[in-house]
């Protein structure tokens, strides 16, 4: 028998096999020229029967390419699947028609120094187990120290979910597919010891598979509301026109429909911003809403909450017409705050510097009220709760505010002027005695014209009835002239030259401009013709009496 090597008894598989690697040739190398130990004998267990290897296609030989039976530690003879198993006489020789037949010995390889198990043969005739139609066939099984633990064997009976075993996973029903005849009555024994069927843990399962799916559904419909809500719904709105329960929202000069909207609904008025800014819009008279205080019901509609703040008889504010008097505001005030009269004046005179008066006022000991001309035209928070000093304290702060548009002290002395205060003064005097817009430069023209040296006329004497009016407090047209001449009060414009000590009222920002920017056209008198709304100019005296003589027949008809 030829052979072109022989085994060296099985040796361990490793992945570098030179056999397993490059298709035999390292093998064929290994093996040519060794003679066996067996006085040539092919190498063989006679426990177990040889088959015939079949080699690679090549030139009649077994093993063309010089490819040996491989023998794995454990391994037995291979098996083909599909073919049945043969046996024959190890010694017999077949007629194969030129291809050789015969036992053949395994090819040996040089072992790996790291494997221990690589200098370790197997025992001679030691039964090893066929892996060939096994899973272990391919690849072949590793080295003992290598190979993982076997897998645990298929049960087929439920281990419970104390086992590990899922419960969803469980299974269906009693009547599975995996279940024997002959196992239902183990089953039913332990479901009688208190087991659970998978039937039930499969409900279960799917019980909380719908909860959980079924709150997503429920969270992701809720969030998808709310977005159609905010993109397209209305806003959030009270209904008619709110409870008995009353609140005073102060709001600011200036503030935008979301910013009163903001107050009001932190007030508890109305349920969002939103509802007030779209009623505010949808309303034709909604645009104008003033700075002030409003008294408002909690809880009412947008819509009712806009008419509301349009009613006057809402705003919890006092309002300063232009030319007014402190006198007059102070009484505003006590009413609004629901004080005893007298109670803001008598703050006013008290605390008057602690209230922000500029430096330049208050310059004169005979001025009557520090405060006069400082408490600015406009509308004011003033609602129940609050301190008459804030309220008046928000007018002087005003007041600075626009006065500080003007350098007063560059526009006195341009003015031939003393001071800031006497622009303040004069400005008074032409919104008391002006009856009109179109009066008021004309107006102030009148008064810079009498307070100069050269003037011939009037001796620098105003002569004005308001300056005497407001030193009596009152408003009078018909005053006698031994009543004004007998009077030497500062503020008696007939008996003293120049300007008052101070402002008779609060001028408005008109008149403030008048007194700035007087007319040049020479005008030195005027009269109210019709005594009430008419005033008409005269630059002689000659025209100031026929102006006189027009306002007595107007009286007499």
């Amino acid at each position: 028998m030829t052979e072109y090597g022989r085994g060296q008894g099985s040796e361990p598989w490793h992945p570098e096999d030179p056999l397993y690697g490059d298709g035999g040739w390292r093998g064929q190398q290994a093996h040519e020229g060794q003679q066996s130990p067996y006085d040539g004998q092919s190498q063989h267990y006679p426990e177990q029967p040889q088959h015939p290897q079949y080699g690679d296609w090549g030139d009649g030989r077994q093993a063309a390419y010089g490819q040996a039976q491989q023998q794995y530690p454990g391994q037995g003879q291979q098996q083909y699947s599909g073919q049945g198993q043969q046996s024959y006489d190890p010694h017999q020789q077949y007629d194969t028609g030129g291809w050789a037949t015969g036992t053949h010995p395994q090819v040996p390889y040089t072992p790996d120094p790291a494997d221990p198990y690589a200098q370790q043969a197997a025992p001679y005739g030691a039964q090893q187990p066929d892996f060939y139609g096994t899973p272990d066939a391919y690849p072949p099984p590793e080295p003992p120290a290598r190979r993982r633990a076997e897998p645990e064997p298929r049960i087929d009976w439920d281990p419970g979910p104390d086992q590990g075993e899922h419960a969803f996973f469980a299974g269906g029903d009693d009547d599975d597919d995996g279940d024997e005849p002959g196992d239902r009555r183990g089953r039913g024994d332990r479901r009688g010891r208190g087991g659970k069927s998978k039937k039930s843990r499969s409900g279960c399962a799917c019980l909380v598979v719908v909860l959980v799916f079924g709150g997503g559904l429920a969270g992701v419909s809720y969030f998808g509301y709310q977005y159609y809500q905010d993109r397209f719904g209305a806003a959030p709105d009270y209904a008619g026109d709110g409870t008995d329960e009353q609140v005073t929202v102060e709001i600011p000069k200036g503030a935008s429909g979301a910013e009163i909207g903001r107050r009001l609904k932190d007030a508890g008025v109305i349920k969002s911003v939103d509802a007030f800014v779209a009623a505010q819009s949808q309303n034709p008279d909604g645009e104008p809403i003033q700075a002030g205080a409003y008294l408002l019901n909690k809880q009412m509609s947008a819509a009712s909450a806009v008419e509301m703040m349009l009613d006057p008889k809402s705003q919890n504010n006092v309002v300063v017409p232009p030319g007014q008097r402190n006198v007059w505001v102070y009484e505003r005030v006590d009413e609004k705050l629901g004080l005893e009269s007298g109670t803001t004046k008598d703050v006013a005179e008290k605390r008057y510097k602690s209230l922000g008066l500029p430096s330049w006022a208050n310059n004169n000991g005979d001025i009557k009220d520090p405060l006069e001309g400082f408490l600015y035209p406009g509308t004011y928070p003033a609602a129940k709760g609050m301190k008459p000093e804030a309220v008046l304290k928000e007018m002087v702060t005003r007041a600075n505010e626009q006065y500080s548009q003007y350098d007063l002290d560059a526009k006195a002395k341009a003015l031939d002027l003393e001071n800031p205060l006497q622009v303040i003064t004069l400005a008074s005097l032409v919104q008391a005695e002006g009856k009109t817009a179109d009066d008021f430069r004309k107006m102030a023209e009148v008064v810079y014209n009498r307070l100069k040296p050269t003037n011939t006329e009037t001796n620098q004497l105003l002569q004005f009835d308001s300056t005497f009016n407001y030193l009596k407090g009152q408003s009078k047209i018909d005053i006698s002239e031994s009543e004004i001449n007998s009077n030497p009060d500062p503020y008696n414009t007939y008996t003293n030259k120049g300007l008052p000590p101070g402002p008779i009222g609060n001028p408005g920002d008109e008149a403030l401009k008048a007194a700035l920017n007087p007319t040049e056209d020479g005008w030195m008198y005027f009269v109210a013709t019709d005594g009430m709304n008419k005033t008409e100019f005269a630059k002689t005296i000659e025209e100031h009496q026929r102006l006189v003589d027009k306002f007595n027949a107007s009286r007499d008809d």
